[in-house]
């Protein structure tokens, strides 16, 4: 779940607490190209006031202006929007794109709570909505499991912000950090020399000064982090590759040379990893784009870790899935 849509039912909470009506706006459907993705969601307060996207254009403004005109939904209901061409380019829709709405009241904001506790504990939830009836059910959901419409029935995923902790606070890092923070990442860096730390200046990030290793147990990876070596240190990088290994983070990697990469392995295997583990690290690090500079070296690792989040990477680590359900 990014953090959007975490403030998004947050505020719904909130609303409803105050006793306030409240209406719940999340993308089910898209044809064509979305400006936003399905599960998306905006929630609409009774006065109009909004928090979240569903289009980031007119289609919230004519949210509103149904809110004003009609009142609240009294049940759950779909809308679509850019059915027509003339439609799209009213509504701010690219290239004739079209979006399907489930509308609903909040009438109990109890399974908001609980997703949200859900979320708190690092704990993925799909809610399954009946369009028919408006009944819905929170079952714990797996991490390949897709937010999607079929057949009567909507399921939308719901999960803790994605994370990236790097170890190192070179420039490579710097750079990453702030690629990941513009995909919506929660970045944490981790360096002990104080060399390196003193110097760190990317915002909204959390730096860590303990070692590597405590690093990668002080976070908890779960399955929507991503963990990178870069310091170039085989002490301090191997030294979190060997926690991060054994954790469910879906991406691990490390950067160097492929001669590097096979020494860094023979050294992992003296521990207490399967080989399966050690073949969950992505090394050298990044998509391969000839990359040289920080910044490019950069670019290649969030595209990778993205492509590899979005199960459509090309660049594989030997046997990745082996020991991760």
């Amino acid at each position: 779940m990014d953090s959007e849509n975490f403030s998004t039912l947050q505020a719904a909470a909130d609303w409803r607490r105050q006793g306030h009506a409240v209406a719940l706006v999340t993308v089910a459907e898209t044809w064509g190209s979305s400006p936003r993705p399905v599960g998306a969601m905006l929630c609409l307060h009774e006065d109009g006031r909004v928090m979240g996207s569903v289009s980031g254009g007119c289609v919230e403004d004519d949210l509103i202006e149904r809110l004003r005109r009609d009142g609240m939904p009294a049940a759950l209901t779909t809308v679509t929007y850019g059915v027509t061409r003339e439609e799209a380019a009213r509504f701010g829709l690219p290239c004739g794109g079209t979006l399907r709405l489930i509308v609903e009241p909040l009438t109990d904001a109890l399974w908001v709570h609980e997703v949200l506790d859900a979320i708190a504990g690092h704990q993925l939830v799909m809610r399954t909505i009946d369009l028919n009836t408006g009944a819905h059910t929170l079952a714990p959901a797996r991490n390949n499991d897709l937010c999607g419409l079929e057949s009567g029935w909507f399921r939308c995923l719901f999960g803790p912000r994605w994370r990236l902790l790097l170890i190192g606070a070179g420039q490579t890092s710097s750079i990453a950090a702030e690629i990941a923070k513009a995909l919506d990442f929660h970045v944490i860096v981790c360096d002990p020399r104080d060399e390196f730390y003193r110097g760190w200046s990317v915002s909204s990030t959390d730096l860590l000064t303990i070692m590597p290793d405590d690093a990668v147990v002080h976070i908890e990876p779960d399955c929507r982090t991503a963990i990178v070596a870069l310091t170039h240190d085989p002490k301090l990088d191997d030294m979190a590759l060997l926690e991060a290994l054994k954790s469910p983070a879906f991406y691990v990697g490390a950067l160097g040379s492929r001669e590097n990469q096979k020494n860094r392995r023979e050294r992992l295997a003296l521990f207490d990893l399967a080989t399966c583990e050690i073949n969950r690290l992505y090394g050298p690090v990044g998509l391969r784009i000839g990359s040289r500079t920080p910044a490019e070296i950069a670019v290649s690792i969030m595209a990778e870790i993205i492509s590899v989040r979005n199960q459509v990477t090309t660049a594989v680590a030997i046997g990745a899935s082996a020991c991760i359900s």
